[in-house]
């Protein structure tokens, strides 16, 4: 190909808090295609997206790694650009300025489960939206807890009352998709509104907790997450071990903190929170060996627990035989053991990858993230792990002009900039190739260390049956059923085989019970 000179070159300039528009700006106008950078100084999250330009200015791409938007004048690109540009700064300012007047605008509830600081940058998500245009008006409103936020959105369709757009746990997609004319499919949304989603632009085992039977999405990814394991360097260099190398395996993990507590370098080897979701349901992914029958759930209503299987129940035993030695101490339930770890008590720590801000504040220690740990006896080559978090559902029995500014939102939510910027202020997953390429070009990892060893590990490999992800009724009891038997098995009331096929049976009851519910 010959070479291309830039026709022209444009310079904009910060106003204040606000992005009015990128700093370099370079134009191309031949039949070729061409990749051309812009840059933008924003600190702390300055970035290089990349634009396509093709033929004669008449008709443009804006890219970054998979993401690709078709644009066909000049106008619609700045316009791009400076909705991107502004959403991704309010995120770290928290959306200083004012929003356009909302009046004679159409109101658009969201209502979401985000508290401090993601909640905040929520607010900032919807008022830059707002402020670049003036028909529609997004209005975030917490609705406490994941669980009270679905619950409050059941009740309220059922009265006439719903918002357009409810943030609701991963656990929870099956009991929205049962939620027989309550929902409303995000590919049937973007469709009638003439907007492209393709769910190919998200992360594999993102989409496919989120995909029907044919592939299409029902619901929006949003702020997903995915359990890695977090160590204490300084406790590794007190016991004489490599603090670039943590242990890769489940033995590796016996052996090396054996060597912790034996040196005095800690009273305690290892931690978890989420003991279900971590211990159970990604251990079992990570595996590659079934939680449930039917793909886990994916296949069918009537499937059936089957995590009380030879490896998990291995694995359950093994950390209930190193509590002995104090290789392995149960902290409770949720993320109540973060203190464990970022006190200095506990060497290791497995979380969610999103707990990286709140161990990044609370650890006085040189620390590092490391993939979950695998048996090597059960899998060669471990699979991916499962995301947590939550995806957008869109709820029936609103006015179209609802619908065409909720497309319009989630397009807008869909901009590389903005998953990009969300990703990195609130330590979520950036749920698109695209949103790591920006996260890669600016320089966030090499700022923020293991930041990307959680992306990397959602990437090992095609996810299979076992490692796509679970669909199963009544999951937040199910749950607290394994979560009641592990402590019976931690406490050494009972074997992990006993703990974990009265878990089987007890669940497996309420999955019949949400079976006949929902036929």
């Amino acid at each position: 190909m010959r070479q291309i000179t830039p026709s022209r070159t444009i310079q904009w300039r910060w106003q204040g808090s606000a992005l009015a528009a990128v700093d370099r700006f370079t134009i191309v106008g031949f039949a070729e295609l061409r990749f051309v950078s812009y840059n933008f100084p924003c600190e702390p999250c300055d970035r290089r997206l990349t634009l396509l330009i093709c033929g004669n200015l008449c008709r443009a791409r804006i890219a970054a790694g998979g993401l690709i938007r078709h644009l066909h004048n000049w106008e619609e690109i700045f316009m791009h650009i400076r909705k991107t540009m502004v959403a991704a700064a309010a995120l770290f300012a928290f959306g200083a300025g004012s929003a356009l007047a909302a009046q004679d605008r159409v109101t658009i509830d969201w209502w979401h489960a985000m508290g401090g600081a993601n909640g905040e940058r929520i607010d900032a998500i919807a008022k830059a939206f707002n402020e670049t245009q003036d028909k529609y008006e997004v209005v975030a409103i917490n609705r406490g807890t994941y669980a009270e936020t679905m619950n409050a959105a059941i009740a309220a369709f059922r009265a006439g009352e719903q918002p357009a757009i409810v943030q609701v746990f991963e656990v929870g997609t099956l009991t929205m998709m049962s939620a027989e004319g309550a929902i409303k499919p995000v590919f049937e949304l973007m469709e009638e509104n003439g907007k492209s989603f393709d769910p190919k632009d998200f992360l594999a085992a993102v989409t496919g907790y989120y995909t029907n039977s044919d592939g299409q999405m029902l619901s929006f990814p949003f702020n997903s997450s995915t359990p890695v394991l977090y160590y204490n360097k300084d406790i590794f260099r007190a016991a004489g071990l490599d603090p670039e190398t943590p242990p890769k395996t489940w033995p590796e993990v016996g052996e090396m903190m054996t060597k912790v507590i034996d040196s005095g370098a800690a009273t305690c080897g290892l931690t978890t929170a989420w003991p279900s979701w971590v211990q159970l349901e990604n251990f079992s992914a990570r595996q590659d060996v079934p939680f449930a029958d039917k793909n886990n759930g994916f296949g069918g209503l009537d499937t059936q627990l089957t995590f009380n299987g030879p490896a998990q129940v291995k694995h359950i035993q093994q950390l209930a035989d190193w509590q002995e030695n104090g290789v392995f101490k149960y902290g409770g339930r949720r993320n109540v053991s973060a203190p464990l770890f970022s006190g200095g008590e506990c060497a290791l720590f497995t979380e969610s990858s999103a707990g990286l801000g709140g161990v990044r504040a609370n650890a006085s220690f040189d620390f590092g993230v490391a993939q979950l740990p695998y048996w090597p006896d059960v899998i060669a080559e471990p699979k991916n792990t499962i995301i947590g978090g939550a995806s957008l559902w869109v709820l029936q029995g609103l006015d179209p002009e609802v619908y065409a500014g909720t497309a319009d939102f989630f397009e807008f939510l869909s901009s590389s900039g903005l998953q990009a910027a969300w990703h990195q202020a609130s330590g979520y997953l950036p749920i698109t190739p695209a949103a790591f390429t920006v996260s890669q070009i600016s320089g966030y990892y090499g700022r923020n260390p293991g930041a990307d060893v959680s992306i990397f590990q959602m990437l090992s490999g095609e996810p299979s049956g076992n490692s796509k992800g679970l669909r199963l009724g009544s999951f937040v009891q199910i749950r607290d059923v394994i979560e009641e038997e592990m402590e019976a098995i931690f406490a050494g009331d009972k074997t992990a085989q006993e703990g974990l096929d009265t878990a089987v049976e007890r669940g497996n009851v309420l999955l019949r019970r949400f079976e006949r519910a929902n036929q």
